[in-house]
């Protein structure tokens, strides 16, 4: 149950292919080598990515007595991941349901998830403002916990529909934490220099224009993608990489935050 985290951190884009799930997991890892326990829900039910990232495609879920029992990354149990992905046969299967049905399983991966008290407690979604993000809001708002991180890229087409993803927290009243910007520049791999191809600093101007906090920005870089399907921490990792840098702040910043963001 979603009442068992201490912080709630919904990741939020009105953009597809802003890296949501690469950010939700790498925040997710960095929180866990931080000391803190925490939950990964996977609420994009047609594109469920997070058990490739983590390396935990095949496992199963279990029922247990107060509810569904997450996929553990580590024996400590200190890092808990729900997605519908564990319930599907292989990644090539499609979720082919209409709007009630997301809805159903929805509630029941906010309800029916035995979480056993984390610290934290991340959910990846799905781009865009539509039935799912409706749901999710309506069992959600009524949690001070929970709060909003919207990640967006820096060309102007993305920052334009992300827009609307900050009007939709306003509207539906969930928090926003912040505005994480994405892909903001390439690191070459052999001589570390850091390339804006697609612009830069179009997350920070969408900030300053709202009014909300900054998260800090990531670049493309190489060494950081092999890392994806091995569920392993930049921090651990790649400790000297601007990735791990902004990602060791933004765990300091919820850290120090009392959960009052804008809203």
């Amino acid at each position: 149950m979603v009442e068992q985290a201490k912080r709630i951190i919904l990741v939020l884009s009105g953009k597809g292919g802003v890296g949501k799930s690469t950010v939700s997991t790498q925040l997710a890892l960095t929180l866990k080598e931080k000391g803190y326990k925490v939950g990964l829900l996977d609420v994009d039910l047609c594109g469920p990515s997070v058990p490739y990232l983590l390396n935990l495609e095949g496992k199963n879920i279990h029922q247990g007595d107060e509810g569904w029992i997450p996929v553990y990354l580590d024996k400590e149990q200190k890092l808990g991941v729900m997605s519908i992905g564990f319930l599907l046969n292989s990644r090539n299967d499609a979720v082919v349901w209409r709007g009630p049905k997301k809805t159903s399983m929805i509630k029941q991966f906010l309800e029916d998830v035995c979480w056993q008290d984390i610290d934290y407690l991340i959910i990846d979604t799905p781009p865009g403002t539509s039935d799912e993000h409706i749901t999710i809001m309506e069992n959600l708002r009524k949690f001070p916990q929970c709060a909003a991180m919207i990640v967006t890229t820096p060309q102007e087409v993305a920052i334009e529909d992300v827009r609307k993803e900050v009007t939709f927290c306003r509207r539906t009243g969930i928090p926003i934490l912040g505005i994480f910007e994405n892909m903001c520049g390439y690191v070459c791999p052999t001589c570390s220099e850091c390339t804006n191809i697609f612009s830069s600093g179009g997350g920070r101007s969408l900030a300053e224009i709202f009014k909300i906090q900054f998260l800090g920005s990531v670049p493309i870089d190489p060494r950081i993608g092999i890392l994806a399907g091995k569920g392993v921490a930049a921090i651990k990792e790649l400790p000297e990489s601007r990735t791990s840098k902004v990602f060791n702040d933004l765990v300091s910043l919820l850290a120090n935050s009392t959960g009052n963001e804008d809203s």
